[in-house]
């Protein structure tokens, strides 16, 4: 079965491509193009689900798409660096003769470009570029570059852009396209099939969801037999073995209310969305998800996964009953799954284990601390704060902070009054 890999970008760049796709038999090409960038995700979103992978003819196609977030596959888009900007400058030398000084740019890094013209032997620079990260408009960069060549700075422009050149041309202002090369693209091609190969072996790693359960909740009255306490486990059981099917994997018993399922990552991702919700358990299987409290674990082995496991249901359990958490095989960490304040952190990190020689504090406290100040996009937070964020007494956060503030990583910069008989509380910033 061949891969499909759609293709977004501009005619020219696209015609480029697609002779280069037919080199490789195992794709199927989706060509989609685009002439106005406020376009592109129109043309795309009936096509999300159409590609295993996607490749765009420049960044800002890529960029845009990126910034919609709902392509969840493999995307690159294809490099104007390297033979393609050569090309565009042997032209202007040779054929024009015009000096790179007398040119404008665009897209480029200053470092990008300043590397480029000094592994190709070009002295003296380059004088005028309009670097950008993310999406611009062609009119902007249209804008930049015929001001120039008005004022006489500039005897052409160099634009990445297909939009900005036919902006450009209309205007009168001489301009030249920096079009990817057959190499490029190859190069790009091959490194989306690598990384669609990665993915498809972490998708085959093994999974374990090791999940607790508590089986009084299956029991109705206040008084119960031996037999009904093994009624309401065999329940549980048959359940569990339901929903085990529908994740294509096998269910074991692992003590008293506690059972692992084994299945791939692949599986539970989609089943999770990604590793964010939790699945519908109680209305596709009977199981009441206030009941449950799960430990998903990833590995290259069973046991390996397993032990991941068993970690990921020992975090979740300090987060209350109910809670989901996963841990990778990275021992990176994510949840509560479906938890509007769900976090991501590591339990290996040099910098946070250099601290935590410095602390009295796990790398774990550290990690988690630091996946929430990452998340809240600032470096300031209270006691109160922390405690909601890692569902820990507001007395252990006091703690937390007060350990950092006296080794020098934290200090108090301000307190605030939740009411006017309240408490003020200290408002710390982190300076690690």
């Amino acid at each position: 079965m061949k891969l499909r890999l759609g293709v977004l970008g501009a005619d020219d760049s696209l015609e480029i491509i697609e002779s280069v796709t037919r080199e490789f038999s195992e794709l199927e090409c989706l060509k989609i193009v685009y002439w106005k960038e406020e376009e592109i995700v129109d043309l795309l979103e009936p096509h999300i689900h159409d590609a295993d992978m996607w490749l765009f003819s420049g960044k800002v196609p890529y960029s845009l798409v990126k910034a919609w977030g709902k392509v969840k596959v493999p995307m690159a888009y294809v490099p104007h660096m390297g033979a393609s900007l050569y090309r565009t400058l042997l032209y202007l030398s040779h054929q024009q003769n015009i000096r790179v000084q007398d040119v404008s740019f665009d897209t480029f890094s200053v470092d990008e470009l300043d590397l480029f013209l000094q592994e190709a032997g070009i002295e003296g620079g380059h004088r005028w570029l309009k670097h950008y990260d993310g999406v611009i408009t062609a009119g902007e960069l249209a804008d930049y570059h015929e001001q120039l060549w008005k004022e006489g700075k500039t005897r052409a422009a160099v634009t990445c852009l297909r939009t900005a050149d036919l902006e450009m041309r209309e205007r009168g202002v001489p301009v030249h396209r920096v079009l990817p090369t057959r190499s490029g693209v190859q190069a790009v091609i091959h490194m989306l099939l690598r990384t669609n190969e990665m993915l498809h072996f972490k998708d085959t790693q093994i999974a374990v969801q090791m999940m607790e359960i508590d089986p009084f909740r299956e029991l109705a009255g206040g008084t119960f037999a031996t037999d009904d306490w093994q009624n309401a486990e065999i329940k549980t059981m048959e359940k569990l073995l339901r929903y085990a099917k529908h994740l294509h994997g096998s269910l074991k018993t692992a003590g008293p209310g506690r059972y692992a399922i084994f299945t791939t990552r692949g599986i539970l991702q989609n089943t999770t969305t990604g590793f964010t919700t939790m699945p519908d358990l109680e209305d596709d299987f009977g199981i009441e998800a206030d009941a449950v409290t799960c430990g998903i674990g990833i590995g290259k082995t069973a046991n390996e996964a397993e032990i991941h496991a068993g970690t990921a249901l020992l975090h979740a359990k300090e987060r209350g009953a109910a809670n989901w958490m996963v841990f990778f095989d990275d021992k990176s960490i994510v949840g509560p799954l479906g938890s509007s304040e769900q976090l991501s952190y590591s339990s290996v990190s040099a910098r946070l284990q250099k601290l935590g020689e410095q602390t009295s504090l796990s790398v774990l406290t550290l990690s988690k601390l630091d996946s929430i100040l990452r998340k809240r996009k600032t470096m300031e937070i209270n006691a109160h704060e922390l405690a909601q964020s890692m569902q820990i007494l507001p007395r252990s956060a006091r703690r937390i902070l007060m350990e950092l503030e006296s080794k020098g990583l934290a200090q108090v910069v301000g307190e605030e009054s939740p009411n006017p008989r309240g408490r003020p509380r200290k408002v710390y910033r982190i300076t690690w």
